[in-house]
């Protein structure tokens, strides 16, 4: 990966660089799934922040969970949602612009004064094509796009996820960046496209 790609990676559609990883511990809860995919979910979160050498914890002491993450098959049940549009603000206008564009998923994201994800919401509508995807897949591949604050257009061309024989792997190149974007020695966050170089001088020890 070079460091032009690492700069693709974090630069918006709008051509503005913007970085961040989480600043404290993930606590994740997940609506509207069994227990089964429950577990699964959980089991992403822990594999890609174990790779990311980040943490998890039981409860965060402001939040309580600071990373929720929804499943459903209708936009507008999320405004069914107790107290949610406390924390998502104009939570009526989001949800009828993603009707509008028929998306099937949403991410937000809230950050600390220094820039760092202090919380992350992720919304799943489960059409045909999600509900193609297996459990497994599907938690990987949003775990992951939490992990980092990515570009919005990051993963629209190539998915961050590779499949290796049967099983579906998380892409070595990325698996690797995720690790390099949490070295202790680098900010929570970065607006500087600069950011790309420091990121790239900490892969090759790591591949």
């Amino acid at each position: 990966m070079t460091p032009e790609e690492i700069e693709a990676l974090f630069t918006r559609e709008s051509g503005e660089f913007l970085f961040a990883r989480w600043g404290r511990p993930i606590v994740p809860i997940v609506f509207g799934v069994e227990d089964e995919t429950l577990s699964t979910v959980k089991g992403a979160f822990e594999a890609v922040v174990t790779l990311a050498g980040h943490r998890m914890a039981e409860t965060d002491p402001e939040l309580g969970a600071n990373c929720m993450i929804f499943f459903f098959r209708d936009w507008q049940e999320l405004l069914d949602v107790p107290d949610l549009d406390r924390l998502i603000p104009e939570l009526a206008p989001l949800v009828g612009r993603l009707v509008e564009a028929d998306a099937n998923q949403y991410r937000i994201f809230r950050f600390e004064d220094d820039g760092a994800i202090r919380a992350a919401f992720v919304f799943l509508r489960m059409d045909t094509q999600l509900s193609k995807i297996p459990a497994e897949t599907l938690a990987l591949s949003q775990v992951v796009q939490t992990i980092l604050l990515w570009s919005d257009t990051a993963f629209r061309t190539q998915s961050p996820l590779a499949v290796a024989g049967e099983t579906t792997i998380l892409r070595p190149d990325i698996a690797a960046l995720i690790r390099a974007a949490y070295d202790p020695v680098l900010p929570g966050s970065a607006q500087d496209a600069s950011h790309a170089l420091r990121l790239f001088a900490r892969l090759e020890p790591l591949q």
